[in-house]
């Protein structure tokens, strides 16, 4: 418990130290027939928000809290003005309540101190909170994004760009906030609309806020673990993320906000935090393993949107108030009109010796007592399905892709079989087809079967074939190689080759090596940790497991 300052130039002082126990609520009570409660939350990795993210959305509105949003996400400088601390602290939490699972890595001061007004003008992103007396030592700050909680608007400097999430994400997002926030909207119009319908408790409101979020969150991120790298070759795994890779699947490599997010401090402690295979999970992991199909498949449907919303808040409402029979709160309130008396006794200063000597005497409780450790649940993380099976397809150009493979597959026979007649038909379509990824992607599985064949050893016309569809393969991928093309070429431009005369060899690397993806240092990095992991997984998986395991991943 802390005693709240006057002043923003005095520190709070704290009145009693106490250890909270996991396994139910703590009452406590300060002497005045008061009653406190106390009770951890049954997850510690969700935050506990209570009423402060419905209240910040109150303060703000939806499109100001999105900015603010997808500022801190892409690591913007964001500044909270407010002439009440409780405010500022309250908008601090709910914006770092909103980007769970992500944590802020930077500069976080939900009251500044006067003395340290200096520390605005740092070169470094922050969350930091002001109080509104101070608001014109602001007023000079050119590259920070201003929220003022009183007034409610939303500054944005002319040379901050802010990225916003991407379509349809975005729209989808907004519709979700405001069927929370403003249910009466969707009966506006009805000349009789029904009385049953209003909004849900501040605090329950603050959950299916959160839940929004949440679902936002396992939309933006789906299908992320596979593409966790483990790298072996340090004394302890380091865990990479393929970040081409991602985006290339999820056809996002033109997304600034995703890819701001992905190259950014918070999401790399999520990838060290959340990368490891085995450990405890939470909300998150679950929805983003398990539920993914179902928003897919509940776009449009306003109804089950919400339920799926309510369902999510409930669970983090529990999550919060896990001890219902507890949570009786008992705090005598002032009589009326108390503070209008004259003779009013102000609160006593506390004694700096006695709460410093109370402090060391609860300390050195703490580092005698028992480690009070919460038992955790480990178990294999879920990846969820692959970002090839949850991304929408089209029937007809699934019907159309099919046909192209078919082309591709036949045309690669022709040349191996030495029905260079009929390769010669096909070989245009096929050079058409390359465009595709699914096409490419085919080639690269085709390929490798007939080098696992031994028939790695082509003549001089079946070698201008392989090289001419290697060449076009390869001139639309880009220096990330985010499909993985070349990545699956590479084995095979080291494999096929051609008896140029008795003792000379010419392979198939020599004729593939004017493509931008080869001089890209982090290609080889990538394929070099790559070739270590599967020489690791060859020691404890049959050659049966790794092929299923490969084709899972493609």
């Amino acid at each position: 418990l802390w005693q709240r300052s006057v002043s923003p130039r005095e520190p709070a002082c704290p009145l009693c130290c106490c250890l909270a126990p996991h396994a139910s609520g703590l009452t406590i009570s300060l002497g005045a027939g008061d009653r406190q409660v106390i009770q951890t939350p049954i997850n510690d990795s969700l935050p506990v928000s209570s009423c402060s993210v419905a209240l910040l959305f109150r303060q703000l509105g939806i499109t100001n809290v999105l900015y603010l949003f997808c500022a801190a996400l892409t690591e913007h400088k964001i500044l909270f003005l407010s002439s009440s601390y409780q405010r500022l602290t309250d908008a601090c939490r709910a914006l770092l309540a909103l980007m769970f699972p992500l944590k802020y890595s930077f500069t976080y001061v939900p009251i500044l101190p006067a003395q340290l007004l200096e520390v605005l003008s740092t070169p470094t992103p922050f969350i930091i909170g002001v109080h509104s007396i101070f608001q014109s030592e602001t007023q000079e700050l050119l590259d920070v994004v201003i929220a003022d909680l009183d007034g409610g608007t939303v500054n944005v400097p002319e040379c901050v760009h802010i990225s916003l999430l991407p379509e349809p994400l975005l729209q989808q997002t907004r519709e979700a906030l405001s069927m929370v926030l403003d249910p009466e909207l969707e009966v506006a119009d009805l000349a009789f609309p029904p009385s049953t319908i209003s909004a849900s408790s501040l605090k329950m409101q603050d959950k299916e806020i959160r839940a929004v979020f949440l679902r936002l969150f396992a939309q933006l991120l789906q299908g992320y673990r596979w593409c966790l790298h483990i790298i072996r070759i340090h004394p302890e795994p380091v865990i990479r993320f393929h970040k081409a890779a991602f985006l290339g699947q999820r056809g996002l490599t033109e997304d600034d906000f995703l890819t701001k997010v992905l190259e950014g401090m918070a999401f790399a402690g999520f990838v060290t935090e959340r990368g490891a295979p085995y450990r405890s999970i939470d909300l998150f992991d679950e929805l983003v393993a398990y539920e993914v199909k179902r928003m897919r498949a509940e776009e449009g449907n306003k109804q089950k949107i919400l339920r799926h919303i309510k369902e999510l808040a409930e669970k983090l409402y529990k999550n919060e108030n896990p001890y219902p029979a507890v949570t009786m709160h008992k705090v005598q309130k002032p009589t009326e009109g108390c503070h209008l008396r004259l003779h009013q006794k102000p609160f006593p200063r506390l004694d700096e010796g006695t709460v410093q000597w109370i402090i060391d005497q609860a300390t050195a409780k703490l580092q005698t007592a028992p480690p009070a450790v919460k038992a955790e649940k480990k178990c294999m993380v879920p990846s969820g399905p692959p970002i090839a099976a949850i991304m929408e397809r089209n029937g007809n150009a699934l019907a159309n892709s099919a046909r192209r493979l078919e082309v591709v597959r036949n045309c690669i026979s022709y040349v191996f079989e030495n029905k260079m007649l009929e390769a010669k038909k096909l070989f245009p379509a096929v050079l058409r087809a390359m465009k595709g990824r699914a096409a490419r992607h085919c080639l690269t599985q085709e390929l490798n079967l007939h080098v696992q064949q031994n028939r790695a050893v082509l003549d001089h016309q079946q070698f201008d074939f392989i090289i001419r569809m290697m060449n076009c393969c390869l001139q639309d991928c880009t220096a990330m190689d985010e499909h993985g093309i070349a990545a699956a070429l590479l084995p095979l431009v080291t494999a096929f080759c051609r008896k140029l005369s008795p003792g000379i060899t010419q392979f198939a690397y020599s004729c593939v090596q004017e493509h931008v993806v080869w001089t890209n240092i982090q290609f080889w990095e990538a394929m070099f940790y790559c070739d270590v992991q599967n020489h690791i997984r060859a020691l404890y998986l049959d050659n049966n497991e790794e092929n299923h395991a490969d084709e899972v991943r493609r």
